[in-house]
């Protein structure tokens, strides 16, 4: 095993975690129980490329994904590209680019994305998501409210008196659909860049392997195959 491969796999195994918390790139396979998406599509093709077997690390949240790989418990992960995250993780380029979204109930007077941030709402996120991150910077008035996890965003939404729930924008349709008297907000209020990424312990060259990597399955149709394969509108190939 060269010295770039120690330091990507340092266990001779590849072990990438994978987050449940966002369905639009993995979930829980309804028959097996096993993780699948287009997260775990490119774990698979990524170690196979390595030569070296695959362990996947199943969590529930963005926030468990970047403590898995700071950590030293995993070797990769799939992240939203984010300033806060980049203290510890060094990121590809992106491979896809998901929305982000706001969710109402019917009877809500908000009918735009520029009405939430005012200091009498509340706006329920995903503890330590993209979402969480972001809203941290851009809201400047209303108050974010922290959802255990991402899926626990609408349940958690529907328990109270909150006046916004956010999130990706798919999750929030299928919940609009489980859930009675909720509207999706017209447009987005954010993009989501989302890649592959390493703790930033790593050398640049080892980094490079999966920076090289990531063009590689962008440019031969690998992600846009898995994307269509898993039937996930939601999510488009990144420039």
């Amino acid at each position: 095993m060269t010295v770039v491969m120690r330091e990507i796999a340092p266990t001779g195994t590849l072990r990438a975690v994978i987050n449940l918390g966002n369905p639009i790139l993995a979930r829980k396979d309804d028959s097996t129980g096993e993780p699948v998406g287009v997260s775990v599509d490119l774990a698979k093709a990524f170690a196979a490329k390595l030569q070296i077997p695959l362990a996947l690390i199943s969590v529930d949240s963005a926030a468990k994904s970047v403590e898995a790989v700071t950590q030293g418990q995993a070797d990769l992960g799939f992240f939203a590209i984010d300033p806060v995250r980049g203290n510890g993780i060094s990121f590809t380029p992106p491979y896809v680019l998901i929305e982000g979204s706001y969710l109402v109930k019917k009877d809500s007077p908000l009918v735009d994305n520029a009405q939430v941030d005012q200091a009498k709402h509340q706006v329920v996120v995903g503890q330590g998501s993209a979402y969480d991150l972001f809203l941290t910077r851009e809201l400047k008035e209303a108050r974010l409210v922290k959802a255990p996890t991402s899926p626990m965003v609408v349940p958690f939404f529907m328990q109270g008196t909150y006046d916004v729930a956010a999130g990706v924008k798919q999750q929030l349709e299928a919940d609009t659909q489980k859930y009675e008297g909720l509207r999706l907000l017209p447009g987005r209020f954010m993009v989501i860049q989302q890649a592959m990424g390493q703790s930033n312990a790593i050398s640049k060259a080892a980094h490079q392997t999966l920076i090289d990597f990531v063009a590689e399955i962008k440019s031969n149709g690998f992600i846009s195959e898995s994307l269509y394969r898993h039937q996930i509108s939601g999510a488009t190939l990144a420039p």
